[in-house]
């Protein structure tokens, strides 16, 4: 699944392309009727808020929110602009660009009521939220869930995913079982100005890379500390992993000890 930094590029993507101009919308796939209303708006502005993409339309407060879930592609298509696949959910066509979303989980249209909800019920955003958010630590405090399945919840930490939180526990040296309440407030907002710092070189670089002095171009085997290795690049042990939160997670037992 797409991480925070995705839809972050993403959205920076499509406004600099189609913003500010009349769009042509269509959904050759049928599944997004709503496409038809859309069809000739300005599209004023792209937002995204952890994993979850806006696009507000004209001057009504429309607005399409889409998630792409596992198997959700939202991308370019290069000119000149061929016909749209049968599976397109959504087309948009711009006087320089043209943009297809393919197999998203969420695809609607929505008004501002479900847009200030939806913000609502998300966690902060390293990407666009403070350096030291209010709600974030008084609930990590407060739980007994491990760290790892916390990172997860979107409800605490909007836009990281499973690659990002392996990568995180790692630089922050933290067994993922720790759990919330045994984190001190100093570990919390190191592992928030990690992921501020992590992801919004993700958006840079358009892809995942923790790794110092690492680049968009290095290999992703090379990009990456533990997410998927066989050994640590520091201790050069065996990387460990576990299902925590739902999801493989993977560690350094040397280096991120149990408490």
């Amino acid at each position: 699944m797409p991480e925070g930094h995705t839809i972050h590029r993403l959205a920076l993507d499509l406004k600099k392309t189609l913003g500010s101009e009349v769009v042509r919308a269509s959904s050759p796939q049928g599944r997004f009727p709503e496409a038809t209303a859309l069809d000739g708006m300005v599209l004023g502005d792209a937002q995204a808020v952890g994993k979850h993409l806006l696009l507000f339309f004209g001057s009504e407060g429309a607005c399409v929110h889409v998630h792409l879930g596992l198997f959700g592609r939202f991308r370019p298509v290069r000119a000149p602009f061929p016909e749209p696949r049968p599976t397109v959910r959504l087309r948009l066509v711009g006087s320089r660009a043209c943009w297809d979303l393919v197999g998203p989980t969420i695809c609607e249209l929505v008004g501002e009521d479900a847009v200030t909800k939806l913000r609502a019920r998300l966690g902060a955003d390293p990407i666009t939220s403070s350096p030291r958010p209010r709600t974030t630590w008084p609930r990590v405090h407060a739980s007994k869930r491990s760290i790892g399945a916390l990172l997860l919840d979107q409800s605490i930490f909007a836009g990281i995913g499973n690659v990002y939180r392996a990568e995180l526990l790692f630089l922050l040296g933290v067994h993922p079982e720790t759990r919330g309440n045994e984190l001190s407030r100093k570990e919390l907002e190191k592992l928030w100005s990690l992921a501020r710092s992590l992801l919004a070189r993700g958006v840079q670089a358009n892809r995942i890379v923790t790794v110092e002095g690492a680049t968009r171009r290095t290999r992703k085997r090379d990009a990456l500390y533990v997410y998927r290795q066989r050994a640590c690049r520091t201790c050069a042990g065996g990387i460990g992993s576990f299902m925590c939160g739902g999801r493989t997670i993977y560690y350094c037992p040397r280096c991120q000890p149990a408490r």
